[in-house]
């Protein structure tokens, strides 16, 4: 039997690391965060990389890490980083090798809230604030994630309703 895959988009803090790691729990397929995967390939972590060496570097390496993803054997929950629909050909990419794509949304605003309570290590893109980030990137980034997506998700109601509706996508492969 083929290797199944269930791949995550969306912006920072929609819940897709947090979906993969509950779903795995329930499937017993591997949950995979594409920067902690793509951080132990590199050996540095995120800020160090687009300090020493821009966001050009990091998204080869991204592309790079989600090509080693697809490429197992594994049953995997691959929780995607949000900046991965920048490049066309990571599109592509997750159109052919990662089916199901499954986005995770969430308004503006609720990002927003979210990425203040917990602000984590990855830098700003911009340089903006927090809200006006999100809603700038989102904006650009928003049709991208539905183009790429098999189905879409949103995250803003009850978490045990969206593990609920995700675990329905797993179960159906």
């Amino acid at each position: 039997m083929a290797a199944r895959r269930l791949t995550l988009v969306g912006y920072r803090a929609s819940g897709k690391t947090t979906l993969a790691h509950d779903l795995a729990r329930l499937t017993g397929w591997r949950a995979v965060d594409l920067d902690v995967a793509l951080v132990e390939r590199a050996g540095r972590d995120i800020p160090t990389i687009f300090a020493e060496d821009g966001e050009q570097r990091f998204r080869d390496l991204e592309a790079e890490t989600l090509q080693a993803m697809l490429a197992s054997a594994d049953d995997l929950i691959i929780a995607t980083g949000g900046g991965i629909v920048e490049r066309a050909d990571n599109r592509v990419l997750l159109q052919q090798s990662a089916r199901p794509v499954l986005y995770l949304a969430a308004p503006a605003a609720v990002l927003s809230a979210r990425l203040q309570a917990n602000q984590g290590d990855r830098p700003s893109l911009t340089g903006a604030t927090v809200a006006d980030e999100v809603a700038a990137m989102l904006a650009r980034r928003e049709p991208w994630y539905r183009e790429v997506a098999d189905h879409e998700l949103s995250t803003d109601q009850a978490w045990d309703q969206v593990v609920h509706a995700a675990r329905a996508i797993v179960e159906n492969l």
